[in-house]
């Protein structure tokens, strides 16, 4: 029969395990050689969070974005920089909805990842976890884009001032084989409101101060060093894209020309000319041609 004291051990050894089960984890290691673009997960229940690697990467290259030449030609010399490990930005993509702002950054990623490029996808809601991340590939040799697709926040979120600390307001250095890139369809990232102006001074001599409210809103944004704006396309870019992406199904120019006026219906009924509308038209028409047409 157990002694007293064995069976104090053995409670206690039980009780411990309890303890850590409900406590929080360092995150574990992912294997690297999985691939080249990793997404930011919890386990179910609770437990650590982890990296897992994507399976299926978007394979969109830089040549198949249209007329987005200013800013493509900007985001690839910020990550050749980056890749080279040269002096480089976080980057802010704001703008039109459809207009190319995701598919540019997984472009990138496609381009320079034989050049040690990963990429890594985090929701708005754990970007409270950004130190873990950093922390967690802070000395590996390759570098990382921590990527925020649709970002946007509401008055009190936690995310927010998370993403704020780091950027750059950490005590903490940035590691430098880090960067952020995120997309937005607003540019200062939280909403604005009337209510906001009513901090506004002037002055005797007629100068504007605005208030801290309105300061704190597009503190964040500020924290990027490199902003790309991204506006609606006008028809003949947006047809430009359709013929793309026919092409790319295999229609000739023949095909590619017919099929203008039902691209032209296509946008008009969605509301928009932008690349993503492109995109779904050409897959929608080109699967409707007779079998062995493309």
């Amino acid at each position: 029969m157990a002694s007293p004291l064995e069976q104090f051990l053995v409670r206690a050894e039980a009780l411990l395990q309890r303890v850590e089960a409900i406590l929080p984890q360092a995150p574990r290691e992912p294997d690297w050689k999985l691939g080249h673009a990793y997404r930011w997960r919890k386990r179910n229940g609770g437990g650590a969070s982890y990296l897992q690697a994507v399976a299926h990467v978007s394979n969109i290259a830089l040549d198949d974005l249209h007329n987005i030449a200013p800013q493509k030609a900007q985001i690839e010399q910020n990550t050749r920089q980056f890749v080279r490990g040269r002096p480089a930005n976080n980057v802010l993509l704001t703008g039109a909805r459809g207009t190319g702002k995701s598919s540019l950054i997984k472009a990138c990623l496609n381009q320079f990842a034989v050049d040690g490029l990963r990429l890594i996808e985090v929701d708005k809601a754990d970007l409270a976890e950004l130190p873990d991340i950093v922390d967690l590939v802070a000395g590996r040799p390759e570098r990382f884009v921590i990527f925020c697709d649709d970002l946007s926040f509401e008055e009190g979120e936690s995310g927010y001032k998370a993403l704020k600390v780091a950027l750059d307001g950490s005590v903490a250095a940035q590691s430098d084989n880090v960067l952020i890139y995120a997309t937005s369809n607003r540019r200062h990232l939280m909403p604005e409101r009337m209510s906001d102006n009513a901090s506004y001074q002037h002055d005797e001599d007629g100068d504007l101060h605005p208030g801290e409210t309105v300061e704190e809103k597009i503190s964040l944004s500020e924290r990027f060093g490199l902003w790309l704006s991204f506006y609606p396309f006008k028809q003949d870019d947006y047809l430009d894209i359709v013929a793309h992406w026919l092409g790319s199904f295999g229609c000739d120019a023949a095909q590619i020309a017919a099929a203008r006026a039902d691209a032209l219906r296509w946008a008009l009924q969605r509301g928009s000319r932008s690349g993503r509308v492109a995109w779904q038209f050409a897959k929608d028409h080109a699967g409707k041609l007779p079998e062995g047409a493309p």
